[in-house]
């Protein structure tokens, strides 16, 4: 960092006085300690900083809590029903907040979206069969289409140094393999960040009913669009989309929920949804506990206040973040995001193309984000980091990307 600069004078965007978080309603600024917490993110040392899992370093909104406080004070924990409430707050959240008409009976529980993938895998393909997924993209489709003996069969997005695109013409070859039963498709994209539109998904639906491929659509990072923003519904494009596809959602992302194992899937077709239904059954991954159905409520009925504020802090994190990288470490850019509170960083323009520099941060500085060839191979020179944190936490990772750029370039200059 330049001397006699300090790091506000980097950080802070026009038209916000130094101060102004004070009147906001939700504070995102306090660091809470979570180490000791059995948290999977902060299990690392004393001298590190994690910005690599996708969970926040925020409390859950206080109406959540307020609804998960008021159950464990009931004291008993027993076996527990879906009530029609869970399946009401899906429905009312998605009319409201994406005028898309959900009907009740399409939703159906699960225990997270990484097991509803591979229960859904397992039982709409047979080994052997290839699932197509688009890189770089979440490393769990890798490994819910291999574990579970399927083939991984890729059709890269396209990135012109600015933004990604889907490739079509490569899309509609595989997908016209007979060996092509399934499409995982990430809905906004982790991690590049984009929003599908409407144009785009219908064509998508389009060649997978022409070559008779189901779509699963993971819907996960739906509500983390930047504000201004909102992103398309897959059943909701055209009746070819709306037929052919599960779709797989929940809260835990959107209000920080992961550790409650609460997600839903819905399956507009009664045929499809008979099919999805028994393989959650079967791999015993639709039983609820209280404080997810709770949780899952109270975040759909009462969250919406919290989400409006929350995304407009990630935003300004994002927009602190590209800024420091233009002043401070012009190697590195930033991919525009529209979506998700992780930023996709071009990192090929460092010396050998940034290669292995994830390891090497974590080594010299502790900074500890992810690696892009996690997300395939395209996804070599990229690193994705987790922006959902307070501002100071956000501050002292940029600091530590700036040591540990600046040590690399010296080190294989």
């Amino acid at each position: 960092m330049p001397a006699g600069k300090g790091f506000a004078d980097l950080v802070f965007v026009p038209g916000r006085k130094k101060g102004d978080n004070c009147s906001m309603k939700y504070d995102f600024d306090t660091q809470i300690n979570r180490r000791g917490t059995g948290s999977l993110k902060w299990d690392v040392s004393e001298s590190e900083l994690p910005m690599w899992v996708a969970d926040m370093d925020f409390q859950a909104a206080p109406e959540i809590l307020k609804a998960v406080r008021r159950r464990a004070e009931h004291g008993i924990f027993g076996y527990s029903v879906i009530p029609g409430e869970w399946n009401k707050s899906y429905v009312n959240w998605w009319k409201r907040r994406y005028d898309f008409a959900m009907e009740e009976d399409w939703l159906i529980f699960c225990t997270g979206i990484v097991p509803a993938l591979s229960s859904i895998v397992r039982k709409l393909t047979t080994p052997g069969e290839k699932v197509l997924i688009q890189p770089p993209v979440y490393n769990m489709f890798f490994h819910s289409i291999a574990n579970n003996g399927r083939i991984i069969l890729e059709n890269p997005l396209k990135y012109d140094g600015e933004a990604y695109e889907m490739d079509f013409e490569d899309l509609e070859e595989k997908l016209a393999d007979p060996q092509t039963t399934l499409m995982i498709l990430c809905n906004p994209h982790n991690p590049v960040g984009r929003i599908w539109s409407r144009e785009e998904l219908a064509k998508v639906g389009e060649l997978c009913k022409k070559y008779h491929v189901t779509v699963v659509s993971d819907e996960i990072h739906c509500d983390l669009t930047s504000p201004g923003r909102s992103y398309v519904p897959f059943a909701s494009v055209s009746d070819e989309c709306r037929d052919n596809c599960v779709i797989c959602m929940a809260p835990t992302k959107t209000f920080n929920l992961a550790g409650l194992q609460t997600a839903a899937v819905a399956v507009p077709d009664p045929v499809l949804r008979h099919k999805v239904r028994r393989g959650l059954n079967t791999d015993e991954v639709s039983g609820a506990n209280c404080f997810a159905v709770d949780a899952a409520i109270a975040a759909y009925t009462e969250g919406g206040p919290w989400l409006d504020q929350l995304r407009e802090y990630v935003q300004e994190n994002k927009k602190v973040t590209e800024r420091f990288l233009e002043k401070e470490i012009p190697q590195i850019k930033a991919v525009c995001s529209e979506a998700t509170y992780l930023m996709w960083l071009d990192c090929r323009e460092l010396r050998n193309g940034g290669a292995g520099f994830a390891e090497y941060l974590r080594e010299q500085t502790g900074l500890f984000v992810s690696k892009g060839e996690q997300y395939g191979k395209s996804g070599e020179g990229f690193l994705r980091v987790n922006a959902a944190c307070p501002r100071s936490v956000l501050e002292d990772g940029l600091r530590r990307l700036a040591e540990g750029a600046a040590a690399y370039e010296k080190e294989f200059q």
